[in-house]
């Protein structure tokens, strides 16, 4: 075979860089063939796999161009081939296999988000506004349960009653008949007012909502709540029982949430709205 002056300028560029990578590329080319089909058959079951393949391949294109780019400015063959084998290794370091490095674990990854979290803390420009779950929250909740929390927050803390056993029996040990019956769907507006025991419950889930153990002020507010077919159903289901007065109130967490989110806000700034009672701390011992 005859050799060529890499430098001769009769040769043109692009036919130079060809007869360089046949020349000197074969040997790597049946080396490498079988790696790459291997790869190739990964890449069908393989997602992760086929885009690190694809990825791959985009990027020899680009470095073949460019190696055609550099001769034909004048850079010789061998440098500018070099050059592109540098940058392969480079890119792919801490590759194995053709796959990317091993993704990060689930603690340094906290760490981080940890470290992001109290730089944002002490940056005194940060004007995030509300908390960075509501928009978590927003997406669990019911229509529904958007209308109850309307509720609490501009009708206050609503009425609640449990029905248990009484009579002589009963003072000494109550058994629950049926707990935690209220209004609060009818007065909302729900739709699905069946559903209204699983929206209190999920709304004490997202710490939106508590039910407390004492009463409202007002004891008129339980009037039309005890006669309602259901607690009335409850109270002639056994032969003594009794009322037991709750409430249901916003959690501070929650009244913030509904003031942020589903209050306008231009009534936002004329609004009065009731007050609601904070729940007790837990008592640990």
């Amino acid at each position: 075979m005859t050799e060529y002056d890499e430098h001769d300028p009769g040769l043109p560029g692009l036919a130079r860089v060809a007869a360089y990578a046949a020349l000197h590329t074969t040997e790597w080319g049946v080396r490498t063939s079988l790696q790459s089909w291997k790869r190739v058959g990964r890449a069908v079951t393989d997602p992760e796999e086929a885009a690190a393949l694809v990825h791959d391949a985009g990027r020899a294109l680009d470095l073949v161009g460019e190696v055609a780019r550099s001769v034909t400015t004048g850079t010789p063959v061998a440098q500018a081939l070099i050059a592109a084998a540098e940058r392969v290794n480079g890119s792919t370091n801490g590759r194995l296999n053709g796959r990317a490095e091993p993704p990060k674990s689930q603690a340094e990854t906290l760490r981080e988000m940890g470290q992001d979290l109290l730089s944002r803390s002490r940056d005194v420009w940060n004007t995030d506004e509300g908390h960075p779950a509501y928009e978590r929250i927003l997406g669990e909740l019911a229509p529904d349960e958007a209308r109850i929390l309307m509720l609490l927050l501009t009708g206050g803390p609503q009425p609640s009653v449990d029905v248990r056993t009484g009579g002589p029996a009963g003072m000494v040990h109550s058994q629950l008949i049926a707990p935690g019956l209220t209004m609060i769907g009818a007065r909302a507006g729900c739709r699905y007012l069946d559903h209204v025991p699983a929206y209190l419950n999920n709304l004490f889930r997202l710490g939106l909502v508590w039910f407390s153990r004492e009463s409202l002020r007002d004891p008129m507010e339980y009037q039309v709540v005890e006669a309602q077919p259901d607690v009335l159903a409850a109270l002639h289901s056994v032969k003594f029982a009794k009322v037991v007065r709750r409430s249901i109130h916003l959690t501070p967490f929650g009244e913030d949430f509904c003031r942020t989110c589903l209050v306008e806000e231009e009534h936002l700034a004329v609004a009065s709205f009731p007050e609601h009672a904070v729940p007790p701390e837990i008592d640990e011992d």
